[in-house]
């Protein structure tokens, strides 16, 4: 995804986990609370930070050159 600030699929692999462990957690605490429920969905989010790490999900960022501003003069 040369020139696209929208990652490689690596890293959304990644971030689709974290945010399942996220609304595990999230459901957990909503029935009641859940505190099995809560920790299974903590455990995915740890899962899902370790896979970040292995896929250097920080490499996708893409910088971009500075923008001219546009001459709205005449």
């Amino acid at each position: 995804m040369a020139g696209s600030h929208g990652g490689s699929p690596k890293s959304w692999l990644a971030v689709i986990v974290i945010l399942l462990g996220f609304t595990v957690g999230g459901v957990a605490l909503c029935l009641g609370p859940n505190w099995m429920m809560f920790w299974v969905g903590a455990g995915i989010i740890a899962v899902g930070g370790v896979l970040a790490l292995i896929v250097d999900i920080f490499s996708d960022v893409i910088v971009d050159a500075p923008r001219e501003p546009l001459d709205h003069t005449g």
